[in-house]
């Protein structure tokens, strides 16, 4: 097993005020850390969901785990083939090569605390999808990014099903 180690000098400090927020209802994402703040460490973001609103497709990183924390409301997540929900104060981490996707449940908002370690530039990514939202480019544009952003989509029946 190797060991990752970070290499940043400071310690990152992100007021809420000062974080770039993309979107709004139904779905809001505000960037908080990227890989080059924590020195590859993590990526951080808050994404806030009204009742019902999809979070993200199923997908699946190569190199990073993903972690839910939730701050409040409750989400279904997908792991594998599972749904989980996850309610305020539960937390979730989905290894590296695992299908997952997330969404607010059923009859409740949902505001998550998500961290990819280790970390990969993804504010861009972000950014790109409310480029998609915006009707500015195509939805296939992300396949043209997945490796960038070690962001590969697929199918899964357990996620279309679920509702």
């Amino acid at each position: 097993m190797s060991l990752f180690v970070p290499k940043f000098d400071s310690s990152v400090v992100v007021r809420e005020a000062e974080a770039e927020k993309i979107g709004d209802d139904p779905v809001a994402v505000r960037l908080l850390a990227d890989s080059s703040a924590s020195g590859g460490a993590l990526s951080t973001v808050r994404v806030t969901l009204a009742e019902g609103a999809d979070g993200a497709y199923p997908h699946l990183h190569h190199n990073s785990a993903e972690m839910f924390f939730m701050l409040d409301g409750a989400a279904e997540l997908l792991s594998g083939d599972d749904i989980v929900t996850a309610e305020r104060g539960d937390l979730v981490i989905v290894p590296p090569g695992k299908p997952h996707a997330f969404a607010a449940a059923p009859g409740t908002a949902a505001d998550i605390l998500i961290v990819i370690t280790p970390g990969v530039e993804r504010f861009e990514y972000f950014r790109h999808l409310q480029r998609i939202r915006l009707g500015e480019v195509g939805p296939e544009s992300l396949l043209e990014v997945q490796e960038l952003y070690d962001n590969h989509f697929l199918q899964s029946a357990a996620w279309d099903g679920r509702r």
